[in-house]
C-alpha cells in the first residue's frame, strides 16, 4: 500500500509541475451521428460534458472547432473555444491549429498538450493525470491502454495494441493482435494478455507539430489509425495501463447508454 501511494504522489507532483493544455477537437458532421457535440445528455450537451469532466484536472481547456453552432454552445456554458479552418483531416492537425491560435494569443508556454476526445461524455479525469505522467525527458508522445477482461469477447472491436518490454507501442490494429498460433480463439486469453486502445493522446508541443506535418503512412490508411503514421516514422508512443474504460459515442445506441449512466449517478 505504501508503494502505490508514493507513485500516487509522484504522479500528482509531476503533474502539478507542468503547465498542461487540453484540446477538445469537435465537429459537427460526423458520419454516424451528425451534430454529435450537441447532443443532449441529461439536461447538458455533450462537449459541455466532456470539457466539466476535463476541467476537474487540467487547468487550461479549450474546444477546437470548425462550426458556429459548437461555438456558440461552448461559449454558452462558460467555456472556452477557437475556430479552426474545416480543412483538417484530422484532430490532431485541429489540435496544432487551435494550440498555434491560443499561444499566440497568451504568449503562453505549455509543457504538454493533451487531445482529449469529445465523445467520451464519462471521461475519468484521473486518466488525464495519468496519461500526463508519461512524460520523463524523452517522451514525445504518449497515449493509455486498457487490459482486456478475461471473460470479454475478443471479437467486439475495438483498437488493439501490443507493446514493448518498456511500455512503448509496437503497434496499432482494429483486428486483435497478437495472433496466438496453435489456440482457438476463445482460449487467446489464457495464453496472452490482450490490450484496447484508450483514445487519449498527449504530445510534447514539438512533437504535435512534427506530427501533423507528417505525410499520412500506409499503415495508417490501411487501419485508419493516424498513431500508426508517428510508428511508421520510427517515432515512439509511451503507453501507460488505465483501470477505467471509458464509452465513445459513436451511435444512437452508446448514446442511450450513457444517458442512463449519468442519469443514475
Amino acid at each position: 500500500m505504501k508503494g502505490s501511494y508514493n507513485i500516487i504522489a509522484d504522479i500528482c507532483i509531476k503533474f502539478k509541475s507542468m503547465n498542461i493544455l487540453g484540446i477538445i477537437p469537435a465537429r459537427y458532421g460526423s458520419t454516424r451521428l451528425t451534430g454529435k457535440p450537441l447532443l443532449d445528455i441529461c439536461g447538458k450537451p455533450m462537449i459541455q460534458r466532456v470539457y466539466e469532466r476535463a476541467a476537474k484536472i487540467v487547468q487550461h481547456v479549450v474546444v477546437a472547432t470548425d462550426d458556429k453552432r459548437i461555438e456558440k454552445a461552448v461559449q454558452d456554458f462558460g467555456g472556452k473555444v477557437v475556430m479552426t479552418s474545416p480543412n483538417h483531416n484530422t484532430g490532431t492537425n485541429r489540435c496544432l491549429e487551435a494550440y498555434d491560435i491560443i499561444t499566440a494569443q497568451s504568449n503562453a508556454k505549455f509543457d504538454v498538450v493533451i487531445n482529449i476526445q469529445g465523445d467520451e461524455p464519462l471521461l475519468e479525469p484521473e486518466q488525464l493525470r495519468l496519461l500526463t505522467s508519461c512524460f520523463d525527458d524523452t517522451t514525445e508522445m504518449a497515449t493509455l491502454v486498457i487490459k482486456v477482461k478475461e471473460n470479454e469477447n475478443l471479437l467486439n472491436g475495438g483498437v488493439y495494441v501490443v507493446l514493448d518490454k518498456f511500455k512503448n507501442a509496437l503497434y496499432f490494429s482494429r483486428s486483435v493482435i497478437p495472433f496466438v498460433r496453435d489456440a482457438d480463439v476463445s482460449n487467446w486469453q489464457q495464453k496472452h494478455t490482450f490490450y484496447k486502445h484508450v483514445g487519449m493522446y498527449a504530445f510534447r508541443p514539438d512533437a504535435l507539430r512534427t506530427f501533423a506535418d507528417l505525410q499520412q503512412t500506409s499503415l495508417e490508411k490501411a487501419e485508419s489509425l493516424e498513431q500508426n503514421r508517428w510508428l511508421e516514422n520510427g517515432k515512439k508512443i509511451k503507453v501507460e495501463i488505465t483501470e477505467f474504460e471509458t464509452i465513445a459515442v459513436d451511435t444512437m445506441e452508446d448514446l442511450e447508454k450513457v444517458r442512463a449512466m449519468i442519469g443514475n449517478l
